[in-house]
């Protein structure tokens, strides 16, 4: 499924753009230029990683500085163990189009019972 996300003009460099789908997912452009795309949600707890830090192809949890490659969704540090899924990024017409993966996501425990709980 693809879904628009936002006009990359209106994506600054450095800077996130989420979208609220269930679970949400961050679109980030790099100060390279380089558009990626994320589950929002922290590994570990439930902490939007549009709000973190981004530098070069890496974001940090705003929460417990876990950092995640955007490239791969790998996590280099504890207390996140489990990485972030990652997701297709096409740019059409000036567009970002998002294509979701279709892998289960790694969520918290936290978020993924409320998930549940919520039919989702």
């Amino acid at each position: 499924m693809m879904i628009p996300a936002c006009r990359l003009a209106d994506l600054p460099r450095g800077e996130a753009f989420r979208l609220d789908s269930d679970p949400p997912v961050s679109v980030f452009q790099t100060d390279a230029g380089e558009v990626f795309a994320i589950d929002d949600t922290c590994t570990h707890q439930d902490a939007s990683l549009a709000d973190g830090w981004l530098e070069d192809c890496w974001v940090e949890c705003p929460l417990h500085a876990s950092k995640f490659d955007l490239r791969t969704g790998a996590v280099d540090a504890l207390p996140a163990k489990r990485p972030v899924r990652t997701h297709e990024v096409v740019i059409e017409d000036g567009m970002i189009y998002v294509r979701l993966s279709t892998a289960a996501p790694n969520l918290p425990a936290c978020v993924a019972a409320r998930l549940a709980g919520a039919g989702g």
